[in-house]
């Protein structure tokens, strides 16, 4: 029996007011494709928010979209917070053919790494043992969100990952002297 192959990728985006879906999925000739759903539960509330899509879609979606800002629309855009992100897609029948995500988003995290970055005063060469300090507690604090991400997204481990994400914007205040 032919039957639909849903998938979906949420890359991470360095724009801190879109999460960026695309379907991947692979859909049967056979088998015609009705009712593509996607549902989007946001870090911190119990419902979800239902997009229609049709097959092959990129959505871009903004906090209008996700049901966290209703003034605005179009005009000006919230920043969506970091966090994990539960993204569902299904098509008819939709109780049965369905795909369910755990997406932890970064964004705002590595944002602050990148900044912690910039403000290094590096060249082509060997840098002074201060500076690569620095540097290796940056590695170790995009190891930690690399992690987390993984716990989230690979391990099904949500718990664990976003306690590895706390961690790592733990370091990263530490990093800023924001909690010195």
């Amino acid at each position: 029996m032919a039957n639909h192959v849903l998938s979906l990728e949420v890359p991470t985006v360095m724009n801190n007011c879109i999460l960026s879906i695309n379907d991947t999925s692979v859909y049967a000739n056979l088998v015609p494709v009705t009712c593509a759903t996607l549902n989007i539960t946001v870090p911190g509330f119990a419902y979800s928010n239902q997009i229609d899509v049709t097959p092959g879609f990129n959505q871009i979606l903004t906090g209008c979209d996700l049901g966290l800002q209703s003034t605005g629309c179009g005009t000006t855009y919230v920043p969506l917070a970091d966090g994990i992100y539960i993204i569902k897609y299904s098509v008819s029948p939709n109780e049965v053919v369905y795909v369910e995500y755990n997406h932890l988003r970064i964004t705002q995290a590595l944002i602050r790494y990148n900044k912690a970055l910039c403000a290094l005063d590096l060249a082509a060469c060997e840098p002074p043992a201060k500076t690569q300090e620095k540097l290796e507690k940056l590695r170790m604090i995009k190891m930690y969100l690399d992690a987390a991400k993984a716990k989230v997204e690979f391990c099904h481990e949500p718990q664990k990952g976003m306690s590895l994400y706390n961690y790592a914007i733990k370091l990263l205040n530490k990093f800023d002297c924001k909690n010195c």
